[in-house]
C-alpha cells in the first residue's frame, strides 16, 4: 500500500511520489502542494487541480450524439481520472472503457495516491480499465463504440512520445473511425487549436469537424476538436 506523505506549502519543491522508467521513457508521478501531477519524460502532463477540460471533453462526445440511448464510450488516457469519474457520474453512459498504456498510471489508481479519485468510477459495473496501447486497440479490437474521447498527449502538435504522432495521422485516425459506430463521435483534447488538424479530420473521412474552446486563466485556451463518422 502507499504511504500518503504530508501536505506542503504549494510553493514548494514538488515532491517525488513514484518514478519508473517505461517502455515508452520515463513517467513520475509527484507532489506539489495539494496537487498530483503527472510528468511524462520531463513533459508535464497533467494535475489534480481542475478538471474541467476533461469533464468538457466527456460532455461535448456525449452531446454530439443527439440523445443517442446508453451510449458506449472508449476513453484514450487514464491520466488523473478526471475522464472516467466524469462518465461514470453520469448514469446515460453506458459502457465506459478506458484504455492506459502506462503500467504506472494504472497501478496509482488500483492501490496508490491516484485511487481516491477513481474508486467509485473502478467500482461501477459500467467501466473497465485495460492497459494497453491505444493505437494497438483500436486496430484490433472487435468492440465497437458511440463515442472515443482522446486525453493522451497535450495535443495532436505536441506528443508526449513521437510514436503518438501516428495517432493524429489521416492514417491513425482512420483506425480511431474503424471502432465508432456510424455517427459516432471523436473528441480529442487539446491544450490550443489546431487548424491543420481539423484539415485532417476532414481528410480521414470524418464529418461536422469543429473546435470548441476551454476558457482558462492564462494564455491560449484549451480546446476539444469534435468530428463524426458518417452514418
Amino acid at each position: 500500500m502507499w504511504s500518503m506523505p504530508h501536505p506542503y506549502d504549494a510553493c514548494g519543491t514538488p515532491e517525488v511520489l513514484d518514478r519508473r522508467e517505461g517502455p515508452h521513457g520515463e513517467i513520475v508521478l509527484r507532489r506539489h502542494g495539494e496537487l498530483l501531477q503527472i510528468i511524462a519524460n520531463g513533459c508535464f502532463l497533467m494535475d489534480t487541480s481542475d478538471g474541467r477540460s476533461e469533464r468538457l471533453l466527456v460532455d461535448a462526445a456525449y452531446a454530439a450524439l443527439d440523445g443517442r440511448p446508453e451510449p458506449s464510450v472508449l476513453i484514450g488516457g487514464l491520466g488523473v481520472g478526471f475522464s472516467l469519474a466524469h462518465a461514470a457520474a453520469d448514469a446515460r453512459w453506458g459502457r465506459i472503457t478506458v484504455v492506459e498504456r502506462e503500467h504506472a498510471v494504472v497501478d496509482w489508481h488500483l492501490d496508490g495516491p491516484l485511487s481516491t479519485l477513481s474508486a467509485d468510477a473502478r467500482a461501477d459495473r459500467r467501466t473497465r480499465i485495460l492497459e494497453a496501447d491505444l493505437l494497438t486497440y483500436v486496430n484490433e479490437t472487435s468492440d465497437t463504440y458511440d463515442a472515443l474521447c482522446l486525453d493522451i498527449d497535450n495535443g495532436p502538435g505536441w506528443t508526449v512520445t513521437d510514436d503518438n504522432e501516428s495517432l493524429y495521422s489521416t492514417a491513425g485516425l482512420a483506425s480511431s473511425a474503424r471502432v465508432l459506430r456510424p455517427g459516432g463521435v471523436l473528441a480529442v483534447w487539446s491544450a490550443q487549436p489546431s487548424p491543420e488538424f481539423e484539415g485532417t479530420l476532414w481528410n480521414a473521412g470524418f464529418q461536422q469537424v469543429r473546435t470548441e474552446e476551454v476558457p482558462v486563466a492564462r494564455g491560449v485556451p484549451d480546446v476539444v476538436h469534435l468530428a463524426v463518422r458518417p452514418g
